[in-house]
């Protein structure tokens, strides 16, 4: 067939056929479009207990912002962030076969129960100790006003420590504490309750569900002085 017979086929094509052609292909862009974005941009999560209340209901659905900490940014204190509990909330956990990972990665397969969402109390560096005389936690040195996000009526923790975080890791904690299995439960098991920064999938940033709760995610103003006092630890 020649080009012309070519064109003169195509320009006879039904109205119908090239509009349905065009609509698989507008369908086919939007699908790869959302694997990409969910994949390295943004990715929606359903916040599965109570442990970050009242921040977070459960049944929330967050926005996680996949390259809050790319091109050389790093986790800060305050941040609410979504992390792989694989060898640290969950340190015997085997990673997933690899087509779950990459089905997951891109959305297209529930995070399941190895994925957690806590807020960052210390970052590599800082000692984070709690509690002093006035049952306020403390980050190196400085004692925290949890007001503006703890659970009202907890406590800062009912369990006493004093850790150092390694560099490179984190020491995350639920807003309800008296509900939350956080970094405090892990103490004695392997990696010390920190888990790596390199578990973290990203940053959240908003709640989108339900309607009434939408709101964006800010980093407390308690955290702001934390990285200027004491020996240890970088705001960053």
């Amino acid at each position: 067939m020649t080009g012309s017979e070519d064109d003169s086929a195509a320009a006879g094509e039904p109205a119908g056929h090239r509009w349905t052609r065009d609509l698989l292909w507008l369908a086919a862009v939007c699908v790869a479009v959302l694997l990409v974005v969910n994949a390295f941009v943004a990715r929606p999560f359903a916040v599965p207990s109570g442990s970050m209340e009242g921040t977070l209901q459960p049944g929330d659905r967050l926005v996680v912002n996949q390259l809050a900490y790319a091109f050389g940014g790093h986790v800060q204190r305050g941040d609410v962030v979504v992390f792989d509990g694989i060898g640290s909330f969950l340190p015997y956990a085997a990673e997933p076969a690899a087509p779950r990972r990459v089905l997951s990665g891109l959305g297209l397969a529930p995070a399941g129960d190895t994925v957690f969402v806590k807020r960052v109390i210390g970052v590599g560096g800082d000692r984070v100790t709690c509690c002093g005389s006035d049952g306020r936690l403390r980050v190196n040195g400085v004692a925290l006003d949890e007001s503006d996000y703890l659970f009202p009526g907890d406590a800062a923790s009912s369990v006493p420590f004093d850790i150092v975080v390694p560099q490179g890791e984190l020491w995350l904690m639920g807003d309800h504490r008296s509900a939350s299995r956080d970094s405090r439960d892990h103490l004695g098991e392997p990696g010390g309750g920190t888990v790596s920064e390199d578990k973290v999938i990203g940053r959240a940033d908003w709640v989108v569900f339900p309607v009434g709760r939408w709101t964006s995610l800010e980093r407390p103003a308690a955290f702001a002085a934390t990285g200027r006092a004491g020996r240890h630890g970088d705001q960053g």
